[in-house]
């Protein structure tokens, strides 16, 4: 039931950003509410994953895991029917919902039902390939689905199957809870909250239009003081959300910092990675999908194998190993074009894909292995509330880089293209008003094939800021890696799924926050 309930919520991750170049096209969607139809779903799950696995511990996980599935039933049916971007921003938004709740439920759940931890160490392990394979077989799913029908369908999938884990959970699950161990955080959450959101916001509409313009100052305003308001409201709560403690270890931080980037990296990388397959090369859903399998499948494939070198191999040797890596991929990819082939985009994904494999595995194992035992299931919680925090900036801050840099690039490749005058005019208007995807559909009559192609050219720019900006980003967290980071305690050991196994038998998962005691 776990199993089924994290492939669930995490199956619109990939499914959604292979399909963006369909839904712009349908919707006539800007690159900006593009950047919000993938950041709709993950800003709810940065923002209410760590109150999502408090409550099941105060109120029962079996009804915060059913209300999860419930919630990504309604969301998927919502976005099924949707005809508008607002309506799609809703459908994701729930969807979202329902993923905050199952991530962290799914595996209080699987510590309950498993008491022995080599055992449970086994069955999270299958939980973690559920939501890799969600992950990889997302954007496959998806073009498929676009091969034969409109892009709302890709939705459909997930009904059915929530449905049917929910009858199922209803007769199989026993419920459990953990009373008394921790109290919900009102103050901290709602300003959590406010603080995520209105930072999306502030840098998805600052780069939609300006920095400067009044509403996007408000929102970076309001984000800033709701950060510090989370610090002050968790520094004075008998039972914070987030124990800033935490961060006196410099393993915990830099490990936590590295996995916000990663997130903010590969999400981020995804969304412009789909815009390029579809406004630069206009490849098929179904193209696209299979050439991002290159990226997903690493994760995927290699995910037990480097679990079980976390305990052999010092962190400060597989991490930063990794994010060499993953800069290097980033790296090369800065010299693809419009005409680069699916045998040289090839190996520069598939490199991206092993580099992330060493990363995401030990990450979280690194992080709770550097705090006090007591303190490791907040740890962990803690690390990958923070990877859906880089998750929910990824798209927003690439996008908006693509966005300016594209727009301000566009006249000079017109130019280039021979274009003058009048149309030059009237595309810049188009591009400014109403985004990239505005201009991708602008019929400029026999024109028509140079403004595309300069258009291409423009998007190449941007999307090349973004891959070198993502590789600063990456080589600075590769070099705070191999400078902080140490091996785990000798009392932490990694199963194949990636699962920090520590003294009193507790097993803290690498993917998300355990709260419940064996």
């Amino acid at each position: 039931m776990a199993c089924i309930g994290m492939f669930v919520a995490y199956l619109p991750v990939t499914t959604v950003s292979a399909s963006l170049p369909a839904v712009q096209r349908a919707l006539n969607a800007s690159t900006s509410q593009l950047s919000w139809v993938s950041d709709a779903f993950v800003l709810p799950m940065a923002a209410l994953i760590l109150t999502a696995g408090v409550f099941g511990d105060v109120h029962g996980r079996k009804q915060v895991y059913q209300a999860g599935l419930a919630l990504s039933f309604l969301g998927g049916l919502v976005a099924l029917c949707a005809h508008s971007v607002e309506v799609l921003w809703a459908g994701q938004a729930l969807a979202g919902l329902g993923a905050a709740a199952l991530l962290p439920t799914t595996l209080a759940l699987i510590s309950h039902a498993v008491p022995d931890p080599r055992e449970r160490g086994r069955f999270i392990g299958l939980w973690a390939m559920s939501l890799s394979a969600a992950l990889a077989l997302g954007p496959v799913i998806a073009g498929t689905v676009l091969e034969h029908f409109a892009w709302r369908w890709i939705y459909l999938f997930p009904l059915p199957v929530s449905l049917l884990a929910m009858a199922c959970a209803a007769r199989l699950l026993t419920d459990s809870r953990a009373p008394g161990s921790r109290r919900l955080d009102w103050p901290g959450q709602i300003s959590a909250a406010v603080a995520i959101t209105a930072l999306v916001y502030g840098i998805i509409e600052g780069g939609a239009a300006s920095f400067t313009d009044v509403k996007v100052m408000v929102a970076l305003f309001v984000a800033a003081a709701s950060a510090v308001a989370f610090v002050l409201a968790e520094r004075g709560s008998a039972s914070p959300m987030l124990d800033l403690s935490l961060f006196r270890s410099p393993a915990f931080t830099v490990s936590t910092l590295i996995a916000m980037i990663s997130f903010l990296g590969l999400i981020g990388f995804f969304f412009v990675l789909s815009l390029y397959f579809g406004m630069v090369q206009h490849l098929s859903t179904l193209e696209a999908g299979w050439r991002m399998l290159m990226v997903t499948a690493g994760p995927l494939v290699l995910g037990a194998p480097v679990g079980r070198l976390v305990h052999r191999v010092s962190p400060r040797v597989l991490i930063p190993g990794g994010l060499f890596a993953v800069t290097a991929a980033l790296l090369s990819l800065t010299t693809v074009d419009a005409d680069t082939s699916f045998g040289s985009l090839a190996w520069r994904l598939a490199l991206l894909g092993l580099g992330m494999a060493f990363v995401i595995t030990p990450m979280t194992a690194t992080a709770v292995s550097s705090v006090p035992f007591h303190q490791a299931g907040m740890a962990a919680a803690g690390n990958n509330a923070f990877r859906q925090v880089g998750g929910a900036l990824g798209p927003a801050v690439l996008g908006a880089l693509l966005t300016t840099r594209t727009v301000d690039a566009l006249p000079g490749h017109l130019a280039d293209a021979g274009l003058t005058g009048a149309t030059v005019q009237q595309v810049t208007a188009v591009a400014d008003r109403g985004g990239l995807g505005a201009v991708g559909g602008f019929d400029a009559g026999q024109d028509t094939p140079r403004v595309l192609g300069a258009l291409s050219e423009a998007f190449l720019d941007g999307f090349h800021l973004c891959l070198l900006v993502s590789a600063v980003l990456t080589l600075a967290a590769a070099v705070l890696g191999a400078v902080l980071l140490r091996r785990p305690q000798s009392t932490t050991q990694v199963t194949g799924g990636g699962v920090a196994r520590s003294a009193g038998d507790q097993a803290v998962p690498s993917l998300a926050g355990d709260r419940t005691e064996a």
